[in-house]
Order: C-alpha cells, then structure tokens, then sequence
C-alpha cells in the first residue's frame, strides 16, 4: 500500500467516473418515482414498492460483487475489469428504463417496472463496486485520501447536476414525456458509458500479492466487516444520511409542481443546490483537516436539517425566490458533508487491516452500497405510500391532505433523520492521531 502523493492526473482520472455514478443516482432518486407516476401511469404506492424491490436486490448484489472483486485476480487487476465490461451494459439499461413501454394494466406495468429497475441496478453494481474499492488501494495517506476524494466528488457534483439539471429540459424539448424521457436516458447512459471508460484507460491498480487476495469465505468475511466499529458507526450514519437526501431530492418535483405550481423552477433549485455543493466541496477539504473528518461531516448535516425545518414551516408562505435561497444554505451543507463519509471509510479498511492483516476492500465497499442503497430504497417506498396516504392523484390540483404530505416529506421527516446522523457519529472512534499511530505500529 503506497503513502505517495498522487499527481492530478491520477486523481482526476479516478474521480472521472463518479461523474456518471452520480449522475445515475441523481437522476434515480429525482425521477425514478415521478417518471413512473406521472409518465409511466403506475400508482405512486406501487412506483414505491417497485423502486424498493429493485433496490433491494441492488443492494443483495453490492456484498456480492464486492465479495467477487476482491478475489478476481487478473492482467487489468482486480477492479478494473468491471468497469470495462460493465459500461455497456449500464449504458443500455440506462436508456431502457427510461423508454416508455406503453403496457396496459397496473399489474403488467408494474411487473416491468420492477423487472427494469433490477436490471438498471445489477449493472450499476457492477461498476460501482469495484469503483468505489480502488479508493483505499491507491493510497494510504490519511490527507492524501481526502484530497483524492474531494477530486472524486468535484466530478460527483457535476454529475449530480447533470442529473438533475438536463432531464428537464430535454423533456420538454419533445411532444410529449415519454420521448423526451427515452432520450434523456440515452443522453444519461452515454455519459456514464464514457465517464466509466475514461477511468479504466486512466487509473493503474497497484501490483497485488498472493497474501492481498483474502482466505476466508462469504459469510465469515462479512461477519468480519461488522465486527469493526468505525465501519459500522459511519455505515450507519451514511445510511441514514442518503435516507434523508432521497425525501428531499424525491419530493421536490412534486414541490414545486404542486405546491408552488411552478414545476418548471423545479430545475432552476436543482441547479442552484448542486452549484453550491461543488463550490463548497473542495472548501471542505482544508476545512477538514483543522477540524476533523467527523465533525465537518456533523457541521454539513446539521446545516441541511437546519434547512428542511425552515422549509416546511415557511417555504409555502414565501414563495420560490425564498426557496432558492434556502437551496443556497443547504448547498453549503451538504457540499461540507459529501467528502467526508467516504474518505473515512478507507480509514475504517485500514483500520481492520491493521488488526487482522486482511485486504477486503470489495467487501467493505460492497456493504458500504448495500446499506446506502437500503436507505434510499426505503425513502422512495416511504414516499410513495405518504402520498397515497395523503391522497396524491397524478396530474391534478391536490387536496390539503395531498400538500400536507407533500410538505411532511420535505421537511419534518428529513431533519429527524439527519439528527438522528449526526447523533450517532459521535459513536466514531478514528482521529488523525489514531489513524496516524495506527499506521506507525502497522509499519513496526
């Protein structure tokens, strides 16, 4: 494992990829279930359940492909491989899902919605596994991990912003939804086709001995993973922060396009939030190595929470203007907590490695998606049935209790969670000084 400083070159060929990682996440958790409502016709509670069964089985795949990873032993490495033969297929599940298949019936569609998602995500997986495990191999310098995902997550947000800010209006581009969304998803998926290539010919994984590959089986290995408790403590954490962000970026469509009646703007707060976040980002880093890693990561969630209360109690009585500069203030917060998380995982690996003198990055990185992933799955299935349980009915004027929902989501429900976050890491044991001394004595 090398302590070396990395060139720009080499962390910006990395990060590339995430560019298109986020921007499938964005897009998913934005429109996944408004697409499915609004274009596809399926009932907001069973577009929930559907996006929760695909997510699940998303998330059994992660421990998996993680599992597969570390043990895959080829002349492109261990992670690289995935990303080559993986693009395609993402890229064409990508444009799949979003191509309307114009079925009859609740049930059919249903059926195909479900079926879609799985395929959509078990490419996904593929890629992103593997991706994410390069991260503690190409360096073990505490400074130097945070500096290599600030890069990461600077192409993250811009792949954030795409997601968010281009379906929109190719969209509206097009007579009608169902063509637009079928091209925004071949826009989406050519991106994330190109951004994942561009990482493979750009990063080279370092030699592996016999010794790297680890010798235990599925279920120990795992068992492994959740006896270290730093990992545990930020999984956690992680978890519950993606739970949150998905209330808020599900909903926010469904925001403006009925509570503001303005369903346009719902692009114009998107962007607004997203450029924020990528200017805060890199501000982040240094912030972080004088305050710590926990507490920049604390600082941002509580900022965001800050900004749902605000939201619900005021963001109906001021109007879109005031929202959008709610979305400036939450933009500092959550740019303040994008890095962190996962520039302390790697610490965590390093952490078990140092104890145990096994390598299993895959598998950290493939629980660490397995969980986030259940967390946004039960955002969306949670979202769909308050809004049927409000009384949501696509494409119309809302009832109260419709609005009322619509405001729970964005609002109260979130900042809970977050709380909840930002309570919880404190529990998280790893400084600078116990990284540090760790390391020293690894080396001894």
């Amino acid at each position: 494992m090398s302590e070396r400083k990395l060139s720009i070159r080499e962390k910006a060929g990395f990060g590339v990829c995430d560019m298109g990682g986020n921007l499938f996440f964005t897009a998913m958790g934005f429109w996944s279930l408004n697409y499915l409502t609004d274009t596809i016709g399926l009932a907001a509670a069973s577009a929930g359940i559907a996006v929760m069964i695909g997510k699940i089985w998303d998330a059994v795949t992660d421990p998996m492909m993680g599992y597969i990873s570390d043990r895959t032993r080829s002349r492109w490495g261990r992670r690289r491989p995935y990303l080559l033969f993986g693009a395609v297929p993402l890229f064409l599940s990508m444009w799949y899902f979003f191509t309307n298949p114009h079925l009859a019936g609740q049930t059919a569609i249903f059926v195909w919605a479900t079926l879609a998602l799985c395929f959509l995500n078990t490419a996904y997986t593929i890629v992103s596994i593997p991706y994410s495990a390069l991260t503690p191999e190409l360096t073990s310098d505490y400074n130097e991990r945070t500096s290599l995902n600030g890069f990461r997550f600077g192409f993250a947000v811009v792949g954030t912003m795409l997601g968010a800010a281009i379906v929109l209006p190719i969209v509206k581009v097009f007579p009608d939804r169902s063509t637009g969304f079928s091209v925004a998803g071949l826009c989406m998926g050519a991106i994330m086709l190109v951004a994942t290539l561009i990482t493979f010919f750009s990063v080279r994984e370092p030699k592996h001995e016999k010794s790297d590959i680890p010798s235990e089986g599925f279920f120990s290995t795992y068992l492994s993973v959740f006896r270290n408790k730093a990992f545990v403590v930020v999984l956690l954490t992680y978890a519950l922060n993606i739970l949150a962000i998905n209330f808020l970026q599900g909903i926010l469509v469904y925001y403006f396009k009925y509570v503001f009646r303005a369903e346009g703007m719902t692009t114009i707060a998107m962007v607004i939030l997203l450029a924020v976040t990528m200017i805060f980002i890199p501000i982040s880093v240094p912030i972080s190595k004088k305050i710590g890693k926990r507490q920049i990561y604390q600082l941002g969630l509580g900022i965001i929470a800050a900004v749902c209360l605000l939201l619900y109690f005021t963001a109906h009585l001021f109007g879109p203007v005031y929202f959008f500069v709610m979305m400036l203030v939450a933009g500092m917060g959550l740019g303040f907590a994008y890095v962190a998380p996962w520039a302390m995982v790697p610490d965590t690996v390093e952490w078990d490695a140092a104890r145990s003198g096994e390598r299993r990055e895959g598998a950290y990185y493939g629980m660490w998606t397995f969980v986030s992933k259940c967390g946004q799955a039960l955002s969306i299935v949670v979202s769909g049935f308050i809004l049927q349980w409000g009384g949501y009915v696509a494409d119309t004027d809302q009832s109260a209790s419709s609005i009322a929902a619509i405001r729970v989501l964005i609002g109260p429900l979130p900042a809970i969670v977050f709380a909840g976050a930002i309570a919880l890491l404190f529990a998280y044991p790893i400084t600078e000084k116990i990284y540090n001394e760790m390391m020293a004595k690894k080396k001894s």
